[in-house]
């Protein structure tokens, strides 16, 4: 699937919080190529705003750009804005009670998903060529499936995250949304300054078992036809296997043990980031915001030793398992994105949101590369389905989705 072929207004997207022009400072792989960036990401000159009014009152205009901006535009892309995001990144479905829910043009009754809202909508508008969000829980691969798009968490701590506001430092990653593989893959390589080889053989490909388990019937059933053309691509080398094996956790676990590692550790990290500015700050927060925030401030933090050392656990079982050139093959998302004014205070509807951050978990406890493709839809809204390579293997990664794309 593509981004429609619409070109709509940044009115009728709401995508943007600033829109602006800042030319490219050097010729490259990206010449010709326009970009948004998240407004948690620093623009010399301006204050980011982290999709919060108060903490856009208190905060200087920023010095510098973000080293992730300055590598794109050295590469000859034009910055077009900065986007809407959840408030401080915190939350997965793109609603943000000041600034509202940028368009989700593949479905526009839905969510675009979050917190790399407004990214998501940019580019599936096509007012950008591709954007940069930020990825601590799914922030990117949530909001890149929902709206039809390619999206790139890369390899924890292997972009530059200097001028990015911090949410859970050891999750963070900058990413990439695009509309298509080939342009992720040039925006990509600039941040990760790899190359990314025009073919790489693959070597064992892993459709893990408990992922398609814990998703809706019909994503399971949306997602035959793309796993069926895998089998086929790969006849020989795929094979189901259970995440959960590979890292010693009981078989009938499910990803609750992925989903506990992860938001045990990453709420005590939100806190230890924007709980002083909270307190002294007193900020005008929406109310699943300040919800968000009073979990983290009532956290028992007794439990995040041993989140961590489950975490490393599960980085040296995997990190030993999968080979420079396996792939790991999982849904991205447990459903369609949902519709819009639909989920409650809580985010309850269908446990959307425990299920979304169980499998977003998987690569971001493991801090592995994951690349979401948009493959399938469901009741008319995309879905799509996630490929995750060996730590490191970002360009690996990126080489073989575009090989898929082109099929």
């Amino acid at each position: 699937m593509s981004v429609p072929p619409k070109i709509f207004t940044a009115s009728e997207s709401g995508a943007f919080v600033e829109q602006l022009r800042l030319e490219p400072t050097g010729s490259g792989s990206l010449d010709g190529l326009t970009f948004a960036v998240k407004d948690l990401i620093d623009i010399k000159g301006y204050v980011s705003g982290c999709g919060n009014p108060t903490w856009q009152e208190t905060h200087p205009p920023a010095a510098a750009h973000a080293v992730g901006v300055e590598q794109i535009l050295a590469a000859g892309a034009v910055c077009l804005g900065k986007t809407v995001t959840d408030e401080l990144a915190f939350g997965l479905d793109g609603e943000n009670h000041f600034y509202g829910t940028p368009l989700n043009p593949r479905a526009p009754d839905r969510v675009p998903g979050g917190s790399s809202s407004g990214s998501a909508s940019a580019v599936a508008c096509g007012l950008v060529d591709f954007a940069l969000g930020t990825d601590t829980g799914g922030s990117v691969r949530v909001p890149a499936s929902n709206c039809g798009l390619f999206g790139i968490r890369p390899t924890h701590d292997r972009v530059s995250l200097a001028g990015v506001n911090p949410l859970a430092l050891s999750f963070d990653t900058l990413g990439v949304l695009a509309g298509s593989a080939e342009v992720l893959a040039r925006a990509a390589a600039v941040l990760l300054a790899v190359e990314v080889p025009e073919t790489a053989p693959v070597g064992t490909v892993h459709v893990l078992q408990e992922p398609l388990a814990l998703v809706d019937a019909e994503v399971r059933e949306a997602l035959t036809k793309p796993l069926g053309r895998l089998r086929q691509r790969f006849e020989g080398s795929l094979q189901e296997t259970s995440i959960n094996a590979v890292v010693g956790e009981a078989p009938d676990a499910g990803l609750q043990p992925w989903y506990e590692t992860f938001i045990t550790i990453q709420w005590a990290e939100i806190w230890s980031s924007l709980g002083t500015w909270v307190e002294a700050a007193r900020p005008d927060l929406g109310p699943r915001t300040r919800q968000n925030f009073d979990m983290t401030r009532t956290q028992d933090r007794r439990q995040v030793g041993a989140g961590v050392r489950r975490r490393e656990r599960y980085f040296c079982a995997l990190k030993e398992f999968l080979g420079p050139r396996d792939l790991l093959v999982l849904p991205t998302v447990p459903a369609p994105a949902p519709l819009k004014g639909t989920l409650d205070l809580n985010r309850t509807q269908g446990n959307y949101y425990p299920r979304a951050l169980s499998l977003t978990a998987i690569a971001g406890v493991a801090r592995l590369p994951q690349v979401t493709m948009p493959v399938a839809e469901v009741k008319g809204a995309p879905v799509g389905l996630s490929l995750i390579a060996a730590h490191g293997e970002d360009a690996f990664l990126l080489s073989a989705v575009r090989a898929l794309a082109d099929d």
